[in-house]
């Protein structure tokens, strides 16, 4: 399987796959059909099938699909069965909410460090996990060796934090900081989340107009 054969929009609906096979899991459903599980989900059964066959593909013919098995092997290639140590920069609204009501075990990751770089945030604890001051990142991460983090820290500076991360063998970021780091460092795999671009798309759709753009 190459990767880079693979198109984004089909692996950004593996995480959905993996979602509502856990649902049917929690019922106890053993088995579905692709045409069960497009009526779910609200995509086409050919769809479906498309998307798996990117990987070589898992149902048997008039059998469907084994729910228990597929979620294992999409969890494969999500890479959600090798623990990954992950750490968290910011520690203050945003990255409290994250520690306390991300799951992150539950997929894979180990939350190992929270940093922050206000000296009145050290040891102060979080979901059982204290904060370190960020002078202490070199340190860390020569020991614990991270290849993920969370970035939860203001536009001004996070270059800078970036290319420390880099430095120190992280390339993986779960981006919440509006930097473009993919601007400055194209080879680092970046995953941006910009809360304010979803609550903006929201309101177009809520306007429930198509209005022309420029045209009065």
């Amino acid at each position: 399987m190459q990767k880079n054969n693979i198109s984004n929009s089909v692996i950004r609906r593996l995480p959905r796959y993996y979602r509502f096979l856990g649902g049917l899991q929690r019922q106890n459903i053993a088995k579905i059909s692709s045409r069960e599980l497009s009526e779910m989900m609200r995509l086409t059964a050919s769809q479906i099938r498309q998307d798996l066959n990117c990987f070589g593909g898992f149902g048997q013919q008039g059998y469907g699909y084994n729910v228990a098995e597929l979620r294992k092997e999409i969890a494969h290639i999500l890479g959600l069965d090798v623990s990954q140590k992950i750490i968290l920069i910011g520690a203050g609204n945003l990255g409290r909410a994250i520690t306390m009501h991300v799951d992150f075990e539950k997929y894979g990751y180990e939350l190992a460090g929270i940093f922050d770089s206000s000296i009145a945030m050290e040891n102060i604890e979080i979901a059982g996990i204290k904060i370190m001051h960020t002078n202490r990142l070199e340190e860390f991460c020569k020991k614990e060796k991270p290849s993920m983090a969370v970035l939860c820290i203001p536009r001004t500076g996070a270059k800078e934090t970036v290319e420390k991360l880099m430095e120190l063998g992280i390339n993986a970021f779960w981006n919440f900081s509006h930097y473009d780091i993919n601007y400055d460092f194209p080879d680092v795999h970046v995953e941006n989340v910009h809360l304010t671009d979803s609550l903006m798309t929201l309101s177009y759709a809520a306007k429930g107009t198509n209005e022309p753009i420029g045209e009065e």
